[in-house]
């Protein structure tokens, strides 16, 4: 009996792996992906620069000559030729560390793991206190959903940062985590789309993309965007449609970063007193679509799940992850419940 027991819970074990594994290959990759981003473990990367320097200067075409210092594979430190400046609005103007934009000449990056990427970004913790890198951990882990969630995606790669700050004579050195972000030209060639940068409301993209986007930002609580006016979100057009990429994930209650605000709407705050407390922001559609991509949710939480417990050894505090964790869980107590399906996601929906 206690034999039979084992090979019972074998085969269990066996079904759940199989089906996340089944799920992770349903849809196929459009391109390949670059070898910066398929590897999976993090990119141990030196840089050194003076925050000053970099936050005096908002000039997007002015850049900064540094060199990036990276361990191959052959755990060997390599260094590489870049130009960084700071990027964002917020973040550049609130944020210790602010996020960064780099640049790579093609000929520094042939034969590294940069290659095929003139252009970069950096996200860094925003400011120095105890939860730092576990916010960038957090924001790092909202991308990789959204891959889970979507094929149309912005491709990530986590980073350990030795970072020594230039200050004067001084240097300061910080030991941060980040991640990096691929470029918007880069997602469009990769998917064989284009980069739209004009308004496009958006009842007038894409129906099932779009939903897919909107339940993901109120997955994981973010209010902090505009498909309309390409607030944190890019636009692709790909086989005549319209398709949102989301980014920028700092200010959503998954994150729960310290200095997070609720996002205002036309200069008028949203009718909720935290970030953390969800709004649906998604448009009134067919019902079909919401139905399918209910489905499409659920039929993921497995994946999403072992997304997370993966990723659980980089928090520095496991209080961290298990509220990341517990946030994500809510989410699917909505989902899963059809009167709270009903009344947080359908009837909280847009009608202009």
């Amino acid at each position: 009996m206690e034999k039979h027991i084992k090979y019972f819970a074998i085969l269990i074990i066996m079904f759940f792996f199989t089906d996340v594994l089944a799920q992770a290959t349903l849809k196929e990759p459009l391109s390949t992906v670059s070898n910066l981003f398929s590897e999976t473990h993090s990119l141990p990367i030196k840089l050194s620069y003076s925050i000053k320097d970099l936050k005096k200067n908002t000039n997007d075409s002015t850049y900064f000559e540094t060199e990036l210092a990276y361990l191959s594979r052959k755990d060997t430190w390599q260094k590489i030729n870049t130009r960084i400046r700071g990027r964002g609005n917020y973040r550049l103007k609130n944020c210790y560390f602010p996020p960064l934009k780099m640049k790579i000449k093609k000929s520094d990056a042939n034969g590294t793991p940069f290659e095929g990427h003139k252009n970069l970004k950096i996200v860094q913790p925003c400011l120095i206190q105890k939860s730092q890198n576990d916010n960038v951990i957090k924001e790092y882990l909202a991308y990789k959903l959204y891959e889970i969630i979507s094929p149309y995606n912005f491709q990530t790669r986590l980073l350990d940062i030795d970072f020594d700050q230039i200050k004067g004579k001084k240097t300061k050195n910080h030991k941060l985590m980040g991640f990096f972000i691929e470029d918007d030209k880069s997602v469009a060639k990769r998917l064989n789309a284009k980069v739209y940068k004009r308004f496009v409301h958006p009842l007038e993209q894409d129906d099932l993309n779009s939903v897919r986007h909107d339940m993901f930002q109120f997955m994981i609580g973010n209010t902090d965007y505009s498909q309309a006016y390409l607030h944190n979100v890019e636009l692709i057009f790909l086989d005549q449609k319209f398709i949102p990429v989301p980014y920028d994930f700092d200010m959503s209650g998954f994150v729960n970063a310290s200095y997070a605000v609720v996002s205002q709407i036309n200069g008028k705050s949203l009718e909720v007193t935290s970030v953390t407390d969800r709004v649906f922001r998604g448009f009134i559609r067919d019902r079909s679509i919401y139905d399918q991509v209910r489905e499409e949710f659920i039929n993921h939480q497995s994946e999403i799940v072992l997304l997370l417990n993966q990723h659980e050894n980089y928090f520095e505090n496991n209080k961290d992850f298990e509220v990341a964790q517990a946030f994500i869980f809510s989410f699917y107590n909505i989902l899963l419940n059809d009167a709270k399906f009903q009344k947080n996601i359908i009837d909280a929906a847009r009608k202009n």
